[in-house]
């Protein structure tokens, strides 16, 4: 398969791995949860660094989101964003260090954006269900290279659609061509395992001209494409006499004798004067039940004027963010993608568009839809949280009814805290707490989320379908430096005991042990020490 190259790529290919995780940290002020206390369970929005962000998730979402939205910089080299990321190389920061922030006149750009985008993509990619959809939001300036940036990281097999979003009615002047589209590239983890949920149906092409008791119809073709034998035959107008085979290369929809049955109830017209070729009444309520299949070109979303006027009635002051995107078309896109209970990330939150969706198809069908939405930039809390904080509320001069009374929901605001630094364990200047080290431990080993116990007997912390985790550490360095933190044969028999009668295997985590991993094998324990064990299950 092609793939792109581009400078950096060799620094940048692996540095998904090595982003330290570090902790979400609930600012309680400035979250809206009710009467209820701030949760890392909640509606999450989150103000940090987005790949830090994204590998902070990783142990409690991995493998969990549903859809995932994001709208990056489109690199016009107008947006002047700047590329920061702690790559440990000398070549690679030295490069970055000449030309920031990024804009028109580097002629790098396409490489720095493509070095930002790499490592994001791949942990997206973690957090995504099995069943889960990723959605990127781009124009002609990037989309090429996106393309094949995702067929590497995503798969070519898993390439779902390029929707074309009719984003402008009005006509730019000052250019030869008026760019009216933006484009919205769809892959999926596993294509085989997603599908989108049937989109809604257009009631202005039904109608009941006739007064049919089972309500409005359209009148569909009775032809379809391709030759079978078994549906070639001839239809007579009984109006008429005239008879009537399909087209060339066209075959009937279905058999003869389904014809007979749906001429016998009356689903088969001949036009308004029934003097025309044969058509198939399919009624609105069968075409609600089905629903219709999802196409690429979108122009009934809105516009971005839309959006930059919906944000300006939302916080009934001037323009205060430059691409808001309207909620209809998030709102359409979480609405083919996800069920009432699924999980939505936005890890450009921008705007918080996404949280204002979510709310807005919650209060539409009575979902639960969760969203975790990130945003680097010093807006996050009067823009993107003030946001949702408002459409929660009640905007009151919104011309819809629901937000003018408020959507309800609620949200817990975080920031990205401490760093698990196992270089720093080694000496003791870091050493993050018993309920952080166990997330870290949990989703290192098991690859994804893993429910963390509140430390119980002999210091086991959780499990999975045959493995019991423990965790022998208090995040002291007295307590790491004596015997009580090591795995010595009477507490080895102890939790041997207890994993036999749980018909488990135990991992056991500890800074160091009094006994051989022969001694172990037999009895069902793994030893990993700490910090260098903390590693995945294979």
């Amino acid at each position: 398969m092609p793939t792109l190259d581009f400078k950096g790529k060799q620094f940048i290919y692996a540095h998904h791995l090595t982003v330290p995780f570090r902790k979400p940290e609930i600012d309680a002020k400035k979250s809206h949860t009710g009467e209820n206390p701030p949760s890392l369970d909640d509606n999450l929005i989150i103000h940090g660094d987005n790949l830090h962000a994204l590998k902070a998730l990783l142990p409690k979402y991995a493998g969990k989101i549903k859809c995932i939205y994001i709208d990056p910089p489109y690199n016009t080299g107008n947006e002047n964003w700047v590329y920061n990321d702690n790559v440990n190389s000398p070549m690679m920061q030295a490069w970055l260090e000449k030309n920031s922030p990024i804009d028109v006149e580097d002629l790098e750009r396409h490489d720095k954006w493509l070095c930002m985008m790499w490592p994001r993509l791949h942990l997206l990619r973690e957090l995504l269900a099995d069943d889960g959809v990723i959605f990127i939001s781009i124009d002609d300036h990037e989309v090429h290279r996106l393309r094949m940036l995702m067929d590497e990281i995503f798969g070519v097999s898993n390439f779902v659609a390029n929707i074309v979003w009719h984003h402008r009615k009005s006509s730019q002047n000052d250019i030869d061509v008026s760019l009216s589209h933006n484009h919205i590239l769809c892959y999926a983890l596993e294509k085989s395992a997603f599908s989108f949920n049937a989109g809604d149906v257009d009631e202005s092409k039904f109608s009941n001209p006739d007064k049919d008791p089972r309500g409005p119809w359209v009148a569909d073709p009775m032809d379809a494409p391709h030759i079978r034998k078994n549906l070639m035959y001839e239809i007579i107008n009984p109006n008429t006499g005239k008879i009537y085979l399909p087209p060339a290369g066209r075959h009937w929809r279905f058999s003869k004798d389904k014809y007979e049955t749906a001429l016998t109830e009356k689903r088969i017209i001949f036009g308004k004067k029934g003097t025309s070729k044969p058509q198939y009444k399919r009624f609105l309520s069968e075409a609600r039940e089905k629903g219709v299949n999802i196409f690429t070109i979108w122009s009934d979303v809105g516009t971005a004027t839309d959006g930059t006027k919906e944000l300006i009635n939302i916080f009934g002051r001037g323009q205060l963010f430059p691409t808001p995107k309207p909620t209809d078309l998030i709102a359409k896109i979480i609405r083919i993608s996800t069920d009432k209970n699924d999980i939505i990330l936005d890890s450009f939150a921008g705007s918080g568009t996404t949280a204002h969706a979510v709310f807005a198809l919650n209060k539409e069908d009575g979902g639960n839809r969760k969203f975790i939405l990130v945003e680097c930039e010093d807006y996050a809390d009067d823009i993107t949280a003030g946001r949702v904080r408002r459409v929660i509320n009640g905007v009151e001069n919104a011309k819809d009814e629901n937000l003018q009374k408020g959507l309800g929901g609620s949200f817990t605001y975080c920031t990205l805290g401490e760093t698990i630094d196992t270089e720093g364990m080694l000496t003791g200047d870091s050493l993050p707490t018993y309920q952080t080290l166990a997330s870290y431990v949990a989703y290192a080993a098991t690859g994804s989320k893993l429910e963390v116990k509140a430390k119980q007997k002999n210091y086991c912390f959780g499990e999975t379908g045959d493995i019991r985790f423990y965790l022998i550490y208090e995040p002291t360095l007295e307590f790491l430096e004596s015997n009580k933190s090591a795995l010595d044969a009477k507490r080895a028999e102890q939790i041997a005991n207890e994993c036999k009668a749980a018909g488990k295997k135990a991992y056991v985590y500890a800074s160091h042990k009094f006994m051989s991993q022969k001694e172990l094998t037999p009895m069902g324990i793994t030893f990993c020490q700490l910090p260098y064990s903390i590693y995945q299950i294979t």
